[in-house]
């Protein structure tokens, strides 16, 4: 069974009396343990098509289904607690908590959805993205790589099945960019996470097992 599939997903958005189609009746599947780009060029519809299979918004005709089951039929609760369990986000401005050091910014996602906090799987995330000796530094401490390597050991706090990163290195210089995509890669062999990001960026899409360029809302492979 596919972790992510995608059946002829539209969805159009109404700005006034403007109707703006963002995505165009896009299929494709996603098997587990996989490691995805999706690239395209600004206003393609890359965090659209990331924010229906992150269960953050549903699509206007189609079906999305995560790990078996169509988001659109679950209520704004039960995908919120899907959310928690499953799937882990990396955003491009980092999304840290300024007060909360780096240990306490991984293990917050657990903290609000009431899990078990497993401390040494923790600290393994931690020691793993390189920032043992930072454990105790808040954001305005760190630079942007560290920044974003922490959103990184968050999103894999709660062990969950797919990590979805929307545009994680646009903040960042090239060389950054590389190393935090080889992590990335690196923590896909050795856990078996599935990974979907999206970027602009050929010479990170190069690192990816499989690419889906999408323009104007349509996709294509």
């Amino acid at each position: 069974m596919p972790i992510v599939k995608c059946e002829k997903v539209s969805k159009v958005y109404h700005l006034d009396k403007v109707e703006v189609i963002a995505l165009k009746e896009v299929d494709f599947c996603i098997e587990e343990k996989d490691f995805v780009c999706i690239m395209g060029p600004s206003g393609s519809g890359k965090t659209t098509l990331l924010n229906l299979i992150g269960c953050i918004d549903v699509p206007t005709s189609g079906k999305v289904l995560v790990h078996g089951k169509e988001t659109a039929l679950m209520s704004d609760d039960e995908l919120s607690e899907f959310r928690n369990k499953t799937i882990g986000f990396i955003f491009q401005s980092f999304n840290l908590i300024p007060v909360l050091n780096v240990y306490e910014n991984v293990e917050y996602p657990l903290v609000l959805g009431r899990q078990k906090v497993d401390k040494e799987w923790l600290y393994y995330l931690i020691e793993r993205v390189g920032l043992m000796n930072y454990i105790k530094h808040k954001p305005d401490e760190l630079s942007g790589g560290q920044r974003q390597r922490v959103a990184i050991a968050r999103a894999l706090a709660a062990k969950p099945l797919l990590v979805i990163a929307d545009e994680p290195t646009a903040n960042l210089d090239s060389k950054t960019g590389e190393a935090i995509v080889d992590l990335l890669l690196e923590l896909n062999r050795e856990k078996g996470t599935t990974f979907i990001f999206s970027t602009h960026a050929e010479a990170l899409a190069k690192h990816a097992k499989r690419v889906l360029h999408i323009s104007d809302g349509i996709l294509c492979e």
